[in-house]
């Protein structure tokens, strides 16, 4: 019997070669042909999964997201049944970072997702909405911790999202060796530390 193809397997293939092709050479080589060629397979093969150049990036991006996702909640079983919230976000931050080869690549994916949105309206639309997601997601963990009492009342759930969001700016300056990883790890530490002063009793 022929061999069955398993072409999630397949698309996931062809995502991880265009991740590869963005990390090693950069968004100006992000081709269907060139992507086909990292990947090992013809361009009309690719081409028979996705149709366009804007198709094979979305799902390479769904697909970057997805794995970002997988390896938070491997951290957050890691952390336990009741994680503080410190701990959550934290990891939450890091695996925004370039601090690791996985991290990495999906770091590099999202940079050039970011700047093909900023000449598609399409894929512009989605990225919006996708961060916006991601966004709400740290604002809902911010406003619970205010809630617990882990965080002073007085401050703003949406400042301090956005501030805490403001520290995967380290991105570049990581990926150009301005500064160490562990700088990095020292100065999200150190936020966390001053924004995390509670003790977690419901503010009682």
């Amino acid at each position: 019997m022929p061999k069955q193809v398993d072409h999630r397997e397949r698309r996931e293939s062809i995502a991880r070669a265009l991740w590869r092709v963005v990390g090693q050479r950069g968004v100006m080589h992000l081709t269907v042909r060139e992507v086909a060629r990292e990947a090992g397979f013809s361009h009309g093969h690719v081409q028979h999964y996705f149709a366009s150049r804007e198709e094979m990036l979305s799902f390479a991006m769904d697909f970057a997201s997805e794995q970002t996702a997988q390896r938070v909640g491997r951290g957050l079983e890691e952390l336990g049944e009741h994680p503080h919230p410190r701990d959550v976000l934290r990891l939450m931050l890091i695996e925004m970072l370039p601090l690791y080869a996985d991290a990495r690549a999906t770091s590099r994916m999202s940079a050039a997702y970011v700047l093909e949105a900023l000449h598609d309206k399409k894929i512009h639309a989605r990225a919006r909405d996708s961060l916006a997601q991601g966004r709400s997601l740290v604002e809902q963990l911010v406003r619970q911790a205010i809630e617990d009492g882990y965080i002073g009342p007085d401050r703003d759930p949406v400042t301090e999202t956005n501030l805490l969001l403001a520290l995967t700016g380290f991105t570049t300056f990581l990926e150009l060796d301005v500064i160490e990883p562990r700088e990095v790890l020292a100065a999200v530490d150190q936020y966390l530390d001053r924004l995390f002063t509670g003790d977690g009793d419901g503010g009682a």
